[in-house]
């Protein structure tokens, strides 16, 4: 098996070292430009703002968010390569923008015409169905797949993928729904358009009411919520959907605007009482901070792992 994203970025969150945020005295040359690569409303862009209005408040620090959505992040990829690397400007987009999505756009660009600032928060990515389904476990699914094929919801063309191939391991075929976001997903799923689909921690409420159950994680590792629920790789995929929400800028970002970012963002959302803490504790199961160059390896181990799983699913 070839090497998976987990163990990469597992190595590379163990070498990570938040930067201190004392240990600079860069302040932006004016306000910053917040690209955001999510639909207005969304969790991740509520995320986005609450992490900006945090720094406004700790640190004085100006923002003006702007909706740059589209093609999974790729829309906001290509519009902040060219722009100043002097910490003007910088985008939130997922790490799967740089792997997988820009493999497959072949752009022209790399990870490397970009400056991996932080990561924020994971994803909790479960494939979920509504309880009255009936279905308690994932074996529970697929046996009424056998029946007949059921409706699968994806948000990206990778989540398509993995679905594809979980069919495929599983001796079923889902009939594959490609929408936009997670929210999408769910509401799908919620009005009977959608038998199941992946959504990335969108699904916590409904799972603790007990309208939505995680029938397996999309993850290389267990769900917080639903431990019990089997891992893709448990149900014979040596692939996942690992990520998180990360802050990007401009390749060549010097150093010290870099790691000043990295280390007010980090701080932001790893400390109880700030509301972008609050809000990934609630909604991503809490912060997951990976900075500076090892933010920099995992965007590039992304990508250049992506072409294992393009090459699974073209068979």
């Amino acid at each position: 098996m070839k090497l998976m994203l987990k163990t990469a970025a597992a190595a590379i969150a163990a070498l990570s070292i938040a930067a201190s945020a004392h240990a600079s005295d860069w302040t932006p040359p004016g306000p910053i430009k917040l690209m955001i690569a999510f639909r207005a409303g969304g969790g991740a862009d509520t995320q986005a703002r609450l992490i900006a209005e945090d720094l406004e408040a700790k640190l004085g620090w100006k923002f003006i968010p702007e909706q740059v959505t589209g093609k999974g992040g790729m829309n906001l990829a290509m519009a902040i390569k060219d722009q100043p690397n002097d910490g003007s400007v910088i985008g939130m987009v997922v790490t799967e923008t740089f792997g997988y999505n820009m493999k497959v756009a072949n752009a022209g660009a790399t990870p490397s015409d970009f400056t991996a600032i932080t990561t924020t928060a994971g994803f909790q990515m479960g494939i979920v169905s509504r309880a009255d389904k009936g279905w308690k476990t994932f074996d529970d699914m697929i046996a009424d797949a056998k029946k007949a094929p059921l409706r699968f919801g994806v948000m990206s063309p990778k989540l398509a993928d993995l679905a594809y191939l979980l069919g495929e391991a599983q001796g079923v075929e889902f009939n594959i729904i490609s929408v936009k976001g997670g929210k999408a997903v769910m509401n799908g799923v919620n009005a009977g358009d959608m038998d199941l689909g992946f959504m990335a921690g969108i699904q916590g409420k409904g799972v603790a009411a007990g309208d939505l159950v995680n029938l397996a994680s999309g993850l290389s590792e267990p769900l917080k919520q639903t431990p019990d629920a089997p891992t893709l790789a448990d149900l014979g995929v040596p692939y996942n959907a690992d990520g998180y929400f990360l802050i990007v800028g401009p390749g060549g970002m010097p150093t010290e605007a870099r790691d000043a970012i990295a280390a007010a963002i980090g701080e932001a959302v790893s400390t109880s009482g700030m509301k972008s803490n609050g809000m990934i504790s609630k909604a991503f199961g809490g912060p997951a901070v990976i900075s500076g160059d090892a933010a920099q390896a995992l965007i590039e181990t992304g990508y250049n792992t992506a072409s294992d799983l393009l090459e699974a699913a073209s068979n």
